[in-house]
């Protein structure tokens, strides 16, 4: 499974959170979904043990087994999961299995724990100290998991890979149609030496130059790029290229070109068209761009010139009614 491709379903920078847990004796659950890598100090000890970051219950003297419930903070399908149990080593659980369902509204415990499961990972067995990946095979939309460890002990990380399939019902008449948590995802890239062009799709202002995208120097006379595909075939009404924290590596210039995948192949260079032609950019500036094209799009690229950095790309558009009941249509054959 390649999880570059896929955003985290279950991370904290989507809204996920912890519905309930049976036990979070050492560690607490919530660790689970945080976007950071999971860290640790040794012999940091407080009045129940050493700290760590991750979830970790007590151990067991009776027979049974430790689970948690999870809300993803953006429901979808999910492709694959990836139980990490980074600094775990005498205390990790030795088997673990992942079951998902999906709930309209926003269920309380009670609810979860009467609803109907499916599993996406069977009972398998963990290894210590790394992460445990398995892809998982089920084409449904997902609006919670179910972590269950055997019998007990720590996990750092649980990442939920997946598609993002929002309810078009819960969307605005206009919304940014590039954002990770709609569904917009990158789909090609020149170059990310430094940070993942996906990072500029997140929620949020960036907190750093390290939560976006840059590029490495370039030493030659072309230019970078990416290309995202938008959540839905929309007619784009502003652009916000963000180039927050990036002051020595801001790029000089952009530009942004769509295409509609609809009506030809974005792989033909002639399907683009200009949206908003080569403009110069600030270091460390939110630049906001009015798109007059009122032709509605799939997909846009986005050009720096040379090279640099971007702190976060918005694409504000208003869906046709022909995407809006395509939207309608995958939603429902996905529940």
């Amino acid at each position: 499974m390649d999880d570059t491709q896929y955003i985290d379903l279950a991370s904290r920078a989507f809204g996920a959170g912890v519905v309930a847990v049976n036990d979070e004796f050492f560690a607490a659950a919530d660790h689970l979904l945080s976007p950071a890598r999971p860290t640790h100090s040794t012999r940091t000890f407080d009045h129940r043990g050493q700290v760590y970051d991750g979830w970790e219950t007590r151990r067991r003297r009776e027979r049974g087994n430790d689970w948690v419930i999870i809300r993803l903070g953006a429901p979808g399908v999910v492709r694959g999961i990836d139980i990490d149990t980074s600094f775990f080593t005498g205390n990790f659980p030795p088997y673990a299995s992942v079951d998902g369902c999906s709930l309209p509204g926003y269920p309380d415990a009670t609810q979860l724990k009467a609803a109907t499961w499916t599993p996406l990972v069977s009972r398998s067995a963990l290894s210590g100290d790394t992460q445990n990946l398995f892809t998982v095979d089920n084409p449904k939309r997902f609006t919670h998991v179910r972590l269950t460890i055997y019998p007990d002990g720590g996990v750092a990380r649980l990442r939920v890979h997946g598609d993002v399939v929002p309810d078009p019902d819960l969307l605005p008449e206009v919304f940014d149609v590039a954002a990770a948590e709609h569904g917009g995802r990158v789909t090609a890239c020149s170059n990310m030496f430094y940070g993942h062009p996906g990072n500029m799709l997140m929620p949020g202002l960036a907190a750093s130059m390290g939560d976006g995208w840059e590029t490495s120097r370039r030493r030659d006379d072309g230019n970078d790029w990416v290309t995202v595909q938008l959540a839905a075939p929309a007619v784009l009404s502003l652009a916000d290229l963000d180039t927050r924290h990036f002051k020595g590596n801001a790029p000089g210039r952009a530009s942004l070109r769509g295409a509609d995948a609809r009506s030809g192949s974005v792989d033909d260079p002639t399907e683009w068209f200009d949206l908003i032609e080569p403009v110069p950019l600030a270091p460390d500036t939110p630049h906001r761009f009015r798109v007059a094209a009122a032709r509605a799009v799939t997909h846009v690229r986005l050009d720096i010139f040379p090279d640099g950095g971007m702190a976060r790309l918005r694409l504000l558009g208003r869906p046709d009614a022909a995407a809006l009941d395509a939207m309608r249509e995958r939603y429902e054959s996905l529940r």
